[in-house]
């Protein structure tokens, strides 16, 4: 960093992880936030108090506030179905956009994401919180260099409690308001985008992609649950068949426990498995488990301390941005096309109900 201040907003809180990307750039030494903007200010009651935002920083209006702020680099969270038309409303601005996961609810919209971003010359990133999960970041190095051989299997299962179930900051919400809740919340709206599937499913297809080295599968079959009254599913399987074999990707609202409090049963997170090797890495754990045909038994191996400008998308992002350096890695939108295709093909698969070739 050259000590200048970067100038960040966030728009659209229709993503409760708004509120913790806020807190990243409040607590960044070379960052500001100078903005913050949605439709209804109510919603951004909690976050202006919470992180000292006054009210001429506060807007209703995503091109005043783009107009008057001039940021450097923009943060959207809207409702996953919104997402391209939030990227080509702002990337005409000039500034850097980060956008929270999942990428799209569609392929068509990804390419929209990638289209007008490229066409203004501004960087597009796609923020997943599993990339920065210390186990999966150690995996990945192992990966790299060659302790379990070629990645031929993925398996992925994860979630939570349910989306509704915690706020910024993971504040708990209770089983009432979680009830009452759902009708209206657009997470549970097929048109924009809900379901655990859409949500999760992103997670595993973007970092079982950045394991397998950007590989694509061939083949894919889809199969979701969708509870009696939602349009929504809560539980989707999906099994990806790779020119080396077949993975998994495993999507549930509705675990026993949140991970970030108790690891529920099955684990959330990833098992790789290697030509020549094995790796378990669980969400939020401290060590990975690791087989190699050295030693077969499981060794449970301490997982890597991230070191600044890698530790969070934030400030990754803006390192980027000072250096001239592309996104790389699960934020990078030709990775996240590749799983938005697995996704699509899901989406499809389970619709149909029959198993299809890879969508290109």
């Amino acid at each position: 960093m050259t000590g200048k201040r970067w100038r960040v907003v966030g728009v659209n809180f229709d993503h409760m992880h708004i509120g913790d990307l806020l807190r990243e750039v409040h607590d960044h030494p070379e960052a500001e936030i100078v903005g913050i903007c949605d439709a209804s200010p109510e919603r951004m009651t909690s976050a202006a108090a919470a992180l000292d935002i006054p009210a001429d920083k506060i807007f209703t209006d995503v091109q005043q506030c783009l107009s008057t702020v001039r940021p450097d680099l923009i943060i959207l969270c809207p409702a996953t179905a919104d997402h391209a038309s939030a990227v080509e409303q702002v990337a005409g601005f000039g500034a850097d956009i980060l956008v929270e996961k999942p990428f799209a609810a569609s392929l068509a919209d990804a390419d929209r994401m990638i289209a007008a971003t490229r066409k203004s010359g501004v960087r597009l990133a796609i923020n997943w919180p599993l990339a920065w999960y210390p186990p999966h970041v150690t995996t990945k190095r192992l990966i790299d260099e060659g302790t379990i051989g070629e990645v031929i299997e993925v398996h992925f299962y994860d979630g939570n409690r349910g989306p509704l179930y915690h706020l910024a900051d993971k504040v708990e919400v209770s089983d009432e308001e979680v009830r009452r809740g759902k009708p209206t919340s657009w997470w549970y709206k097929a048109a924009s985008g809900g379901g655990s599937l859409l949500d999760y499913m992103g997670y595993g297809a973007t970092l079982g992609t950045w394991f397998m080295g950007g590989r694509a599968p061939l083949m894919v079959t889809s199969v979701v649950d969708r509870p009696e009254g939602l349009e929504v599913d809560e539980h989707s399987i999906t099994v990806c068949r790779y020119a080396t074999g077949l993975s998994k990707f495993e999507t549930r609202w509705g675990t026993f426990t949140d991970p970030w409090m108790l690891q529920p049963q099955p684990k959330c997170g990833f098992v790789v498995v290697g030509t020549e090797g094995t790796i378990s890495s669980y969400d939020y754990e401290q060590h990975i488990g690791v087989q190699t045909r050295a030693h077969p038994q499981v060794r449970n191996i301490a997982v890597d301390v991230l070191e600044a400008p890698f530790r969070k998308p934030v400030e990754y992002v803006l390192h980027c941005k000072q250096a001239g350096k592309p996104i790389e890695g699960p934020l990078n939108p030709d990775l996240c096309r590749t799983a938005q295709r697995i996704i699509d093909t899901a989406v499809l698969s389970a619709r149909e109900g029959r198993t299809l070739e890879l969508l290109p």
